[in-house]
């Protein structure tokens, strides 16, 4: 899935979202990422065992080349 997300969001979110509109398991060993319009803010949301772990990582220069599919 590819399209811009609000990077505003936090855990509940963006877990919110993954199961919700997408209808994905959270509890999966998967690596879920977001990304602002602009392609220069990131969020990771990861769930590890008995917790999760958001990690938000921003480019001040340039930004990534997002997959279209």
């Amino acid at each position: 899935m590819c399209s811009h997300t609000d990077i505003g969001c936090g855990i509940h979110g963006l877990a919110g979202l993954i199961a919700g509109k997408y209808n994905l398991n959270l509890f999966n060993d998967a690596l879920f990422l977001f990304c602002n319009r602009k392609k220069h803010r990131f969020k990771a949301l990861y769930w590890d065992k008995d917790s999760f772990i958001l990690v938000y990582r921003r480019i001040e220069k340039g930004h990534l080349e997002w997959p279209q599919n």
